[in-house]
């Protein structure tokens, strides 16, 4: 049975290759984030400072699927 990801906000730290960032997590790690194919004709262009929505798994906290754009509060 597949684990429930995780799921947090995180900030667009820097670009790496296109699809591909930097992110900081609220604790001030960085991770590596990524957008699914699916999403990057839907998601308008990312940018440094961005706040966006990822999923983690339990098992690897270095990577993350980037799921869209975190809601504003």
């Amino acid at each position: 049975m597949p684990e429930t990801p995780i799921t947090t906000i995180g900030k667009i730290h820097d670009l790496l290759t296109d699809g591909v960032f930097n992110v900081e997590l609220a604790n001030g790690k960085l991770v590596v984030g990524h957008l699914p194919r699916r999403l990057v004709e839907f998601v308008a262009p990312l940018a440094t400072g961005d706040l966006v929505a990822l999923e983690m798994t339990p098992y690897d906290f270095e990577k993350a699927r980037i799921v869209g754009r975190a809601p504003q509060s």
